[in-house]
Order: structure tokens, then C-alpha cells, then sequence
């Protein structure tokens, strides 16, 4: 019988069989047997529904609290064995291969894969799967076999352990090296059965033993048969919400889920690590105490605790020798938390350099400027935290590309100089403006004169 018609064989009489499953002989009062016939959605739900109604799936025994109901999906994943039939069809065609590229598979091989199921009915739903399996030719060439598939899935849902059957289709691929078999996907049907086990609301363990059956070698030949024992895990969604319970005995004031006799803020929901109180602020700044890295004492965002940085000047106060003083960030002693003023020797390098002088366009230094480099190098060996940029600036005579790339070679030479000078080049950056920052008009000779120049400006950390 063609693979096709195997599952439609198996799952008619299936079918039938759960679409009423209440539909059973009832004794009449004569003592024979009247037929009690219910819809299929009537007889799918009338277990569930009966308990649901009662109020409490807790009442019910676990093998009837956790059976299928309606509109569940369920997504899993789940781990196995596959064993490659003998006679497969999974290879590449290759005229200058030996057996024309033909191998045997291993019969074991390592199974991984994921699925989504929806069932509308308790006893009917669709899956799509996708998994992988770890095979190897017997030469020891490793092939991954592959599959993608989708089936109908038949089960009976009277309790949480709740059997089932399938049947469906999909592809079956190799995926593999020319020293293998190579690439290559056919169409396989697969049948099989099993068992779900619903813990609970949330969580299934299933068992599936299964048949693959593919293209035999040669396609006209007949069928080559692969089968599969698969253990997955399930995480199922949709089940209806039970009511509360009906109020006989100890009731819950407060409507926290913790009884009055065991609650000891009857009035206040509460929690049950705090014997159903509220989860307490001890220092009372807002923050619970399960959240309030200092419980004890008042504190603010994020975690609760104090104040680290008073003065907020971004150094924290166990540093921070003026933590009611915020830091001066001006380039000098910004570590210390403290408010300070740049001494005069670094003052008088800071902004325009008088005294610096160059050749017509050339970034050669003139040897007049060496009284000012030298000094300028005497303050920064003696103020070792003083980091500056030197920016070079020129007039607009001239073409704007020449004299971005003159103002920046200037700036350079005199950080050369300077490192020269044992100043680390670390503490120094240089910068060309060009005539784009002009300090005067450019439109006579006393103007042009001051715009070409050389500034230092002190870098705060």
C-alpha cells in the first residue's frame, strides 16, 4: 500500500473513534442499554468542561487535571535517535563515483529538532516540525541528515497521560561532503505514535516512536524505511483559567491568596515570604527592602543607598577630598573632587602664544621663538597633570586646503619642539583651523598678521 494511503487508513477509524468520545451505551431502567449520543465538540469538552466548572482543578486527581482542551498550542523541543534504513535514496548522483555515489549510513544517529502544534479540538490537531540528524557513511564521512515535515496528530484526551498517533509529510535531506553521499532532499512520509505526560498548566514530557519512509535506492524500487524513538519537552499554552474556589472555611480577607489564620496583616495583602504582609521599606525611602541595597538607611536611586557624590561633581565622596566643594574641571588637579584655579604660570599658556614665529609659508620655527617654547616647556615639566592642544591658525590669503594642512604642520612643530623638551607626547594634541577661526578682520595687514597664530588651550579630564 502506498505511503499516502497508510495514513489515511490509520487515521479513519481514529477519527471517528474520538470525534464522540461520549458516545457510549447508558443502562435504561429495564435494565438494557439506551444510546447516549453527544456532538464531537460537545463530547471533545465535556470532560474539561465538567472540570472547570466545578470551580477548582485542584480537586480533580492529577491523571484528570491536566488532560487537553481546546485551542492549545503546544512548542517544544525534543532530542532522539534516527536509524537510516539500509536502502535509502539520500545521495548525489555521481557517473565517476564508485557505486555511483552510493553509501550506507551508520544505524545510529544522534536527533535534534524543534516543533509548533495547534489543536483547535481536544482530540485533533497540526504540527510542523524541523530537526537534525548527526549521521555518518560507514566510511566515517560525516553527513547531516535534515528534515522538515508537517502531520496530523490524533489523540485520545480523557487524562494527562494522553496517547496519541500521526501521520504527515515533509522533506528528508542529506547534507554532506563529495567524499560522502553529497547534497540531496527527497519527499518522505512518516506514521507513528506515542504518549504525552501534562505535569502541569505549562509543561509536557512526550514520547514518539516513529517510521519515515522514503524513496527506496533506484526511486522504482519501493520504499526504504527510517525510524525514529524521539523525547521531548513541551511548553503548552492556551488552557482555560480556573475560577477561585468557593469560600468553605478559612477564608482570605484581604484577597492575597494567604488564609486569615495564617495571615498576619489580615486586612493588607501581603506576600507569603512576609506571612502575608507587605513587603516592608524599613528606612522608608521608597525602595522595598528585597530592592534597597541599604535597608536600613535612607537612600535614592538607583539602589537605595546614600548619596555617593554630594557635591555631584562626578567623584565619589570616598575620594573626594571636598565632598561638599564640586570640582573645578579646568584641566588642573580635576582628580582630587576640589575647587581650584589655574595657576598664573599655566594661565599665561593658555589661548593666544605671543612670541611664536614661522617662515612665509613654512612650518619652519624661527629661532626668536625659542625663549617662549622654553618657557612654555618649563611649565608643563613643572604642572605634570596640565594636558593642552596646540591648534594652528592662519590667514585667508591663499588656497583653504593649503592653508588647513600649513595651520596643522605649524601646530606640530611646536609640539615637537616641546617633546623635545622631555614633554611626553601623550599630554599634548594638535589641531589645524586654518583661517576658519579668524580674532580679527582679514581685510588689511594688522588684521591678517593676528590671525596667523598659535594657541594653547588647557584639556580638562
Amino acid at each position: 500500500m502506498a505511503p499516502f494511503a497508510r495514513i489515511f487508513a490509520l487515521l479513519t477509524p481514529v477519527v471517528t473513534f474520538l470525534a464522540a468520545p461520549e458516545a457510549q451505551a447508558a443502562p435504561d431502567e429495564d435494565g438494557g442499554s439506551a444510546s447516549v449520543g453527544l456532538s464531537s465538540e460537545d463530547g471533545a469538552n465535556a470532560d474539561a468542561d465538567a472540570g472547570d466548572a466545578s470551580g477548582d482543578r485542584a480537586e480533580l486527581r492529577w491523571i484528570d487535571r491536566w488532560k487537553p482542551e481546546r485551542n492549545m498550542w503546544e512548542l517544544g523541543i525534543y532530542g532522539g535517535l534516527f536509524l537510516p534504513g539500509a536502502n535509502h535514496e539520500l545521495f548525489a548522483f555521481d557517473a565517476a563515483a564508485p557505486d555511483l555515489g552510493f553509501k550506507k549510513f551508520k544505524p545510529l544517529a544522534p536527533e535534534l529538532g524543534g516543533r509548533v502544534g495547534y489543536y483547535p479540538l481536544r482530540f485533533l490537531g497540526v504540527e510542523l516540525e524541523g530537526g537534525g540528524m548527526f549521521a555518518s557513511t560507514n566510511d566515517d564521512q560525516a553527513a547531516t541528515l535534515y528534515t522538515i515535515r508537517g502531520h496530523v496528530l490524533a489523540q485520545i484526551p480523557r487524562w494527562s497521560v494522553t496517547p496519541f498517533l500521526l501521520a504527515g509529510a515533509g522533506g528528508l535531506g542529506v547534507s554532506s561532503g563529495d567524499g560522502a553521499v553529497g547534497n540531496d532532499i527527497d519527499a518522505a512520509v512518516h506514521l507513528g505514535g506515542g504518549v504525552k505526560i501534562y505535569f502541569n498548566r505549562w509543561v509536557a514530557m512526550r514520547l514518539d516512536l516513529r517510521d519515515v519512509i522514503g524513496s527506496r535506492r533506484g526511486v522504482s524500487e519501493g520504499e526504504n524505511h527510517n525510524f525514529e524513538a524521539l523525547l521531548g519537552l513541551s511548553l503548552t499554552l492556551g488552557r482555560k483559567k480556573t475560577a477561585p474556589p468557593p469560600e468553605t472555611g478559612p477564608i482570605d480577607t484581604d484577597g492575597d491568596g494567604i488564609m486569615d489564620p495564617d495571615d498576619k496583616c489580615v486586612e493588607t495583602p501581603g506576600v507569603p515570604e512576609y506571612e502575608g504582609c507587605p513587603i516592608p521599606d524599613t528606612d522608608g525611602d521608597g525602595f522595598l527592602d528585597p530592592d534597597d541595597k541599604c535597608p536600613t538607611v535612607p537612600g535614592i536611586a538607583p539602589d537605595g543607598c546614600p548619596d555617593n557624590d554630594r557635591d555631584k561633581d562626578g567623584i565619589l565622596n570616598d575620594v573626594d577630598k571636598c565632598p561638599d566643594d564640586p570640582e573645578t574641571k579646568n584641566g588642573y588637579q580635576d582628580e582630587d573632587g576640589c575647587p581650584d584655579e589655574l595657576p598664573e604660570e599655566v594661565k599665561a599658556f593658555a589661548g593666544v602664544i605671543e612670541g611664536i614665529y614661522f617662515d612665509t609659508n613654512k612650518d619652519t620655527i624661527k629661532p626668536k621663538s625659542r625663549p617662549k617654547l622654553n618657557q612654555a616647556a618649563d611649565v608643563l615639566t613643572k604642572f605634570q597633570e596640565i594636558k593642552i592642544e596646540i591648534s594652528g591658525h592662519t590667514d585667508n590669503v591663499g588656497k583653504h586646503a593649503y592653508n588647513m594642512d600649513l595651520s596643522k604642520r605649524r601646530a606640530e612643530s611646536v609640539r615637537n619642539y616641546l617633546v623635545g623638551k622631555g614633554i611626553d607626547e601623550s599630554r599634548i594634541t594638535v589641531q589645524g583651523y586654518g583661517p576658519d577661526q579668524p580674532i580679527d578682520t582679514n581685510d588689511n595687514k594688522a588684521g591678517r598678521s593676528k590671525n596667523r597664530r598659535i594657541e594653547f588651550k588647557i584639556q580638562q579630564k
